[in-house]
């Protein structure tokens, strides 16, 4: 691997830079803001994102998609969701063709309903193979990564060669990568367990107790199941890293984003407040409304997406979703 390319120097860039750093590949992170490719190239930080770690000398900065790219084998998005069509659009003519295509990024894109994968393909055709195109997700927090606290995640890819390929690239000591060739299933657990983060955290910023947390990520976990299943997706898969795991994490730890806007909204302050106060994206804001848009389309039922969506984008009151939400009528428990 001649160099990795990092489209992206938020957290979760600049954390898999140290990663790769540590593997001994040179690795050049873009960012729009000269500020940040400076602060790193000056000091090996990042001024903005994970600003006490310490990049590896390898890791080097540019705010030129076209430098950053150069002499490229692998280019990894470390985007948002949202923005990944308009950034691949960009760089689509840049690429020579053989790079491995790689995204971190955890959303499903309003309207289209498409996976990060998917955008990918779609956007790169004809320069990039979709057997070019892998993900890497799983329960990794950008804060732990960065500190070589042991983490372990999932890379699949359209290919079970480039799958390898991504595992043998981000495998080190502290950093654990398994093969999981449902591309499908993984995108949708990592994408929506956010939604179920943002409900996670309401129930603690609304003190409704552990018993209802408990419960939230169970039955949060058939909704992923449910949909999932219903796009070709293996119910295996949200058993594993990218359903369960994620979902543990995400839900219940402090350094989730998806979790804090949810706790703040369970404290009685409202959508946009918190969302200015952040320098980091939510991804399960924007993945509330176009799950929620897919599954009354699609007429699949997901009560706890459409009770987030009501809090998130009608204003009801977590209180009276949660009281929707158990006198629904009774059900047997199905796994999914």
């Amino acid at each position: 691997m001649k160099k990795v390319s990092i489209i992206g120097a938020g957290s979760f860039g600049t954390a898999l830079s140290v990663v790769l750093g540590q593997g001994g590949y040179p690795v050049m992170l873009w960012a729009r803001e000269k500020e940040v490719t400076e602060g790193i190239n000056r000091t090996q930080k990042n001024p903005s994102y994970l600003k006490e770690v310490e990049l590896p000398e390898s890791v080097s900065a540019s705010s030129s998609l076209d430098e950053v790219l150069r002499n490229t084998d692998m280019v990894l998005f470390a985007t948002p969701t949202h923005a990944i069509r308009d950034v691949a659009t960009t760089i689509k003519p840049m690429l020579k063709g053989h790079e491995i295509v790689v995204t971190v990024s955890k959303g499903i894109e309003k309207d289209t309903f498409m996976t990060p994968s998917q955008i990918l393909v779609e956007v790169l055709e004809g320069k990039i193979l979709e057997d070019q195109i892998g993900v890497l997700v799983g329960p990794s927090h950008a804060e732990e990564v960065g500190k070589f606290k042991p983490t372990t995640v999932v890379a699949a890819a359209n290919s079970k060669r480039v799958a390898r390929i991504i595992q043998q690239t981000f495998m080190t000591p502290m950093f654990r990568v398994y093969l999981n060739h449902d591309i499908m299933g993984v995108e949708i657990g990592a994408a929506l367990k956010n939604i179920m983060a943002i409900a996670a955290g309401i129930t603690d910023g609304a003190e409704l107790g552990d018993n209802a947390k408990a419960a939230l990520i169970t039955r949060g976990l058939h909704e992923l199941k449910r949909m999932g299943v219903e796009l070709g997706a293996s119910q295996d898969t949200f058993s594993g890293l990218t359903g369960m795991g994620d979902l543990i994490v995400t839900c219940t730890s402090e350094h989730s984003r998806n979790r804090y806007v949810g706790f703040n909204i369970g404290q009685g302050k409202k959508l946009d407040e918190i969302i200015e106060g952040m320098n980091m994206v939510a991804e399960g804001v924007k993945t509330t409304n176009s799950v929620h848009q897919w599954a009354v389309k699609n007429n699949i039922e997901m009560p706890i997406t459409n009770a987030v969506y009501r809090v998130l984008f009608e204003n009801i009151d977590p209180k009276d979703a949660l009281y929707e939400l158990m006198t629904r009528n009774p059900k047997e428990e199905k796994m999914i």
